[in-house]
């Protein structure tokens, strides 16, 4: 959610951090700040609004020892009081902070009877107060004490004015990212705001601390203890973390998905006998077989995925699936029964809900497989087996890329439990073959985009939506509705079609159009029913169907048609699409599309 950026060495800091900041807009924000060690001083700036605020209020300060945030409101207002940094009542400590402190109440109450004044309303403030009162000279000490104090998640960086070459980092259940390079040191909440500077990162973990001196970084655990923790590489170019020539990041990132696709299924399957081999996968045969029932656990664009998925596990391979949001299963004292195999599924593998609801499952004794995107997550460090998606860094705060990626994965998994189970080869090698066509098929849709913008500018006036579909369709409309929620600020909704009759066709009028996914051929005909229910209120229809679908033109209002495919399969092509349409319509309509008012890239906090 929050953003932290960090800089120790020889160069001006404030410009790197800065730099920073803006690599990691994407994930959401609504006011920044930074201090800085300078001549003895600890200086702090920190605005409402865009970094060029902040921007102009630092004006030419230069400084080598920095810490920066952008802030996304959780404990407070929008209020300059309520930005990062957060200092002690002496302004020789200053805190930037991600994350949650649970029990900041009992705490701030306790620091008020002792004579504290409080200046914000956030929970990040009570920190640098413990840290000031807790500190007699050993920096690292008082805030490790502090920290001890904490109950939540949170990543931090930390600032004092009487060791100017010194910065304190820690995390728990937050990412939080150090970059080591020659002589200078970075953090970052997100490893692609490192990549300009180095590919030589340290992920902490759960309870980690680490001190950045110009000699190097020490990193100690939470009783203090100094560990030992190895270098990983960041594998992505920075080509991948710029718009190109697209004029948005999300754009750019809807157009790769053609070889995004590719790299998903790329030397994962053995075409000769219809079957998949997976990378790191280390899950044998006997245990596929001893599998009794999926459980699927996700969040927001990662639930829809999960819904795709579930679908799949039981066409494909006759497992009993539950998929679960992550936000509300881990509070329902879940049923975890001997023969259930838990996936979970996040793009940033940060979600704080679904790592939750996984660190709950594993301690009922369930074996987790993550479906992430990035290395290093803590989804990934958790889990027992990882199906990384190699979709390279997703920008846009809305998922594309990273969804149909988390599809060709997950329908790469489904045959592989299909094939261990009863399918056929034969079976396998047609499944395969429809897989293998896909990349050629999503560009095949892409080359539909005139078209699409030229529908999408028709009806971008209207405030409400509907999106129908029926078995693979269903998720789908919710994914597309998402799409248009997020970027275009629209009230749509997706919907099961068999459902509407039970109340929400009241809703329908000219005034209200459908999006009919139609690609599910086995509900091609019961969902055309729905639509000429949907007509004869004077609803306008929006078809997104199969090529070669029959009795649409006399009944909607307009028509995309996509590459036939298989039914479990039709889900990315739709969808394709149907992000093409909420991306012309938000455009149309003026909106923030690569940053979207509220939102954030990685729900981090609950």
């Amino acid at each position: 959610m929050c953003g932290i950026y960090g800089y120790l060495g020889h160069r001006n800091g404030v410009k790197i951090a800065l730099d920073g900041l803006k690599r990691i807009e994407y994930r959401g924000y609504d006011s920044a700040g930074l201090a800085a060690i300078t001549e003895g001083k600890l200086e702090y700036f920190k605005e409402v609004g865009k970094l060029s605020e902040l921007e102009r209020l630092v004006g030419d300060l230069s400084s080598p020892t920095v810490i920066a945030h952008t802030r996304w409101a959780t404990h407070g207002r929008v209020t300059r009081e309520n930005a990062h940094p957060q200092l002690d009542e002496s302004k020789n400590i200053a805190v930037v902070f991600n994350g949650i402190i649970e029990n900041y109440q009992l705490l701030k109450e306790k620091l008020q009877q002792e004579g504290v004044t409080f200046v914000s309303e956030t929970d990040t403030e009570v920190l640098p107060h413990l840290i000031a009162r807790i500190y007699d000279g050993d920096f690292l000490k008082a805030v490790q004490q502090a920290l001890l104090l904490l109950h939540g998640s949170y990543a931090c960086a930390i600032l004092h004015r009487d060791h100017p070459n010194e910065m304190i980092v820690a995390a728990h259940s937050c990412p939080l990212v150090i970059g080591m390079a020659a002589q200078e040191t970075f953090v970052s909440s997100d490893p692609n705001a490192l990549v300009h500077h180095t590919r030589e990162v340290i992920y902490l973990s759960d309870g980690e601390v680490a001190k950045i001196t110009l000699e190097g970084v020490e990193i100690f655990d939470a009783t203090l203890a100094q560990i030992s923790k190895e270098t990983e590489q960041i594998l992505h170019s920075v080509e991948e973390t710029t718009k190109g020539n697209f004029e948005h990041y999300t754009l750019k990132e809807i157009f790769e998905q053609p070889q995004t696709i590719r790299n998903a299924m790329l030397s994962r399957f053995f075409e000769e006998y219809g079957t998949v081999a997976i990378d790191g996968l280390h899950i044998s045969a006997s245990d596929l077989l001893s599998i009794k029932r999926f459980l699927i656990v996700s969040c927001g664009t990662s639930f829809h995925a999960g819904l795709v998925a579930g679908y799949m596990l039981e066409d494909l391979a006759g497992v009993p699936t539950q998929v679960e949001i992550s936000s509300e299963f881990r509070y329902k004292n879940p049923i975890v029964q001997e023969g259930t195999f838990v996936i979970a599924i996040s793009q940033s593998g940060e979600t704080a809900d679904t790592i939750a609801a996984v660190r709950e499952i594993k301690a009922k004794g369930a074996k987790i497989l993550a479906v992430c995107n990035v290395q290093g997550s803590t989804l990934a460090r958790e889990a027992d087996n990882t199906l990384f998606l190699r979709a390279g860094p997703e920008i846009g705060v809305c998922s594309t890329k990273a969804f149909t990626s988390q599809l060709a994965v997950l329908s790469l998994f489904a045959l592989l439990m299909a094939r261990t189970k009863h399918m056929s080869k034969l079976e396998g090698q047609n499944f395969l073959h429809s897989l293998q066509k896909l990349p050629e098929q999503v560009q095949r849709v892409l080359d539909l985009a005139p078209q699409i913008e030229k529908i999408a500018k028709k009806y971008s006036r209207y405030d409400h939506f509907f999106f129908l579909g029926r078995r693979y369709m269903y998720p789908t409309a919710l994914e597309a509705a998402l799409k248009l929620k997020e970027i275009a600020y629209v009230n749509a909704n997706g919907y099961p079609a068999g459902e509407m009759k039970h109340g929400p066709i009241a809703l329908i009028d000219e005034e209200c159009p459908t999006v009919a996914l139609c690609a599910d051929k086995v509900t091609f005909d019961k969902l055309l029913s729905n639509l000429m229910e949907v007509k004869a209120r004077h609803g306008k229809v929006i078809a997104i169907a199969h090529e070669g679908a029959k009795g649409l033109e006399n009944t909607v209002d307009e028509v995309i048609y996509v590459p036939d495919t298989t039914d479990e399969l039709a889900p990315i092509l739709s969808t394709v699409a149907a992000q093409l349409f909420a991306y012309y319509v938000a455009k149309e309509r003026g909106a923030e599309i690569d940053r979207p008012r509220n939102l954030a890239k990685s729900v981090t906090v609950e």
